[in-house]
């Protein structure tokens, strides 16, 4: 049965830092990181000239990542593409990936051809040092991945737990600064000094026995914790590179004063420049939102948004007039009116 339009859906993540930038084991960076509810990439395919419509450079963006797949799949690329809300770009939520994850997905349904969210960011250049944002595509929730080893492929996640449905994070944006990517992100990570074996160790250890067990035990203080000295020890690695712990010296400012409204934890998201601070319930969220909106509301640069976890992944709908298609992860199949 022929497919004739997809609409996929995906995630936003936040990055919460790296373990093992020392790799003296065999595996380097090693991620941890958790998925988002409410801020997502939309995309439609559907059979027809190659065209697409929709917001800023994710179009283009998209369609060079169909042309690279379709050449891959060894199919003509005769699918038109529309994207209706995106991640915002170079924000340090995982923009590029999911929207590469989301264009595998869709172009998988339509033409019924296998095509893992693993080897779609091999075959895009996805995914090169951390394997969060595949695994918040399959399965939301809170991931960690176990480094970057000898495979020529995204890091494997090694571990999936479900955020608590009364925990809030408060996303402040500097939409007048962008994150480092593509080349300059390169050079940063070549540049950078060694990471000590034994902070390495130390950021293993604390992942391990503080933060996934604080998830487990529903503790949003200690989680909180965890997190926060993961961002202290990453971030100041990083600092050379960024300008400091965090590369927006606005959103570092505002990341500053949110324990004193309730914050357990805060951190910048993978370069940022995007920070969050982790509540555990809704009302304080968004209570230190306003707050916060009031006391830098001259600064125009900032925005702060209050998002649930989501621990599920991408959802992938499929319409045909002639009956239904599964395409995998949460599918949702329809027929045409």
């Amino acid at each position: 049965m022929t497919v004739d339009m997809v609409r996929v859906e995906v995630p936003a993540r936040l990055h919460l830092g790296f373990l093992d930038m020392e790799g003296g084991l065999g595996r380097r960076f090693g991620s941890l990181g958790l998925t988002l509810d409410g801020l997502g990439t939309e995309l439609a395919l559907t059979r027809g000239d190659p065209v697409g419509g929709g917001p800023d450079r994710s179009v283009s963006r998209a369609r060079d990542y169909l042309d690279r797949l379709c050449g891959a799949l060894e199919v003509e690329n005769r699918f038109a593409l529309r994207l209706g809300r995106t991640i915002p770009s170079h924000s340090g939520l995982g923009s590029g990936t999911q929207l590469a994850l989301a264009v595998g997905a869709g172009l998988s349904a339509m033409t019924d051809r296998p095509l893992p969210p693993r080897r779609v960011a091999s075959l895009l250049d996805r995914g090169a040092r951390s394997g969060i944002g595949v695994g918040a595509f399959e399965q939301g929730g809170v991931i960690l991945d176990g480094g970057k080893g000898a495979l020529d492929e995204p890091p494997p996640v090694i571990s999936r737990m479900a955020l608590p449905e009364a925990w809030r994070m408060l996303l402040v944006f500097d939409d007048a600064n962008r994150g480092l990517s593509g080349t300059a992100e390169t050079v940063a990570f070549r540049d950078l000094p060694p990471f000590p074996a034994d902070k390495a160790a130390y950021l293993c250890r604390l992942a391990l026995m503080v933060g996934l067990p604080a998830l487990a035990e529903v503790d949003v203080v200690r989680f909180g914790a965890a997190v926060t000295e993961l961002q202290s020890v990453v971030g100041d690695h990083f600092a050379p590179a960024q300008g400091g712990r965090f590369s927006s010296p606005d959103v570092a400012e505002v990341l500053r004063w949110l324990p004193s409204v309730g914050a357990t934890g805060v951190g910048q998201s993978s370069w940022g420049p995007t920070g969050f601070g982790i509540f555990g319930d809704a009302g304080s969220a968004e209570r230190a939102a306003e707050d916060a909106r009031a006391r830098w509301r001259t600064r125009t640069n900032l925005r702060l948004v209050v998002c649930r976890g989501r621990n599920r992944g991408a959802v992938v709908e499929t319409f045909s007039g002639h009956g239904t298609v599964a395409a995998g992860y949460e599918t949702v199949a329809k027929k045409t009116a």
